[in-house]
């Protein structure tokens, strides 16, 4: 790392972030390409309640992009001075980019989501059971919709998950009707449980059957309960990592304009 006093300074927040992967993927990226004395990147822990005070710092210390995480995809959005279209119609941000003193909003999550399911399955005409109405949850939404997916939004608070729904013309439904993910093609969780990697799991195993692709957003040190019981119940998995590298190589390019170089930010995770 060559950090001087020009270095762009990168971070992601979240509440919490000291499980973040993407501060080792960003600068081993910036590494591979030799711009690491132009872009370094941290991890801020930020308190949802705070983000006007965050945002206030941002542009006092002219931070040159932020990555989003749990709680902050859809806080952040009016603090903004624009907000790109497609991040608009998601309804969330996941990415900021600081244009000469003007924030501007992305989202690369349904990316994240889209790239790894793609390289799985077809989307079209598959039933779709989404856990979560979150940002994340918005992102996944909006991936799988596009696609010609039929949406089934899964959530503790009805109310949300019916206001999800209605927005990318899907069903609602409560967590107490859980068992009806068993008739879904593709699971995905966006919801924190398994962050603090408990055997926590909204998704009872006996639902799970050899026929899903179970997507579990949450990535940590080891597997979240829903992937180590997809894997027993013989389902295809895709692990929150895959999401997290997807979302995060279209984002190295809207904070560098460089390609991300994919396999060295890959390599820099093996083993964690």
């Amino acid at each position: 790392m060559n950090i001087t006093a020009r270095t762009k300074i990168c971070m992601v927040i979240g509440d919490p972030v000291e499980h973040s992967l993407s501060p080792q993927m960003h600068n081993a990226g910036y590494a591979a390409l030799g711009i690491d004395d132009q872009y370094v990147y941290v991890a801020c822990h930020v308190d949802v309640k705070k983000i006007d005070d965050f945002i206030i710092g941002v542009r006092a210390m002219r931070i040159h992009g932020i990555s989003c995480t749990i709680p902050h995809k859809i806080a952040v959005m009016p603090l903004l001075d624009e907000v790109e279209s497609i991040a608009k119609k998601i309804g969330a941000v996941n990415t900021i980019v600081n244009e000469k003193g003007k924030l501007i909003g992305y989202n690369t999550d349904w990316l994240g989501v889209l790239n790894p399911l793609e390289q799985r399955t077809t989307l079209k005409g598959k039933t779709v059971a989404l856990i979560g109405a979150g940002g994340a949850a918005r992102a996944a939404a909006f991936a799988v919709v596009s696609k010609d997916a039929k949406l089934t939004v899964y959530n503790r608070t009805a109310e949300k998950a019916e206001k999800l729904a209605k927005e990318f013309t899907g069903e609602a439904f409560s967590l107490s009707e859980i068992e009806n993910v068993k008739s879904a093609d593709i699971i995905i969780n966006t919801t924190p449980i398994g962050l603090d990697e408990t055997n926590e799991t909204l998704i009872p195993k006996k639902y799970i059957t050899d026929k899903h692709v179970i997507f579990d957003a949450v990535y940590g040190i080891s597997e979240t309960q829903l992937i180590k019981d997809a894997k027993k119940q013989g389902a295809q998995i895709i692990p929150g990592i895959e999401m997290l590298f997807h979302q995060g190589f279209a984002q190295f390019i809207l904070f560098t304009g460089y390609e991300a170089p994919a396999e060295k930010m890959v390599a820099s995770l093996r083993g964690v």
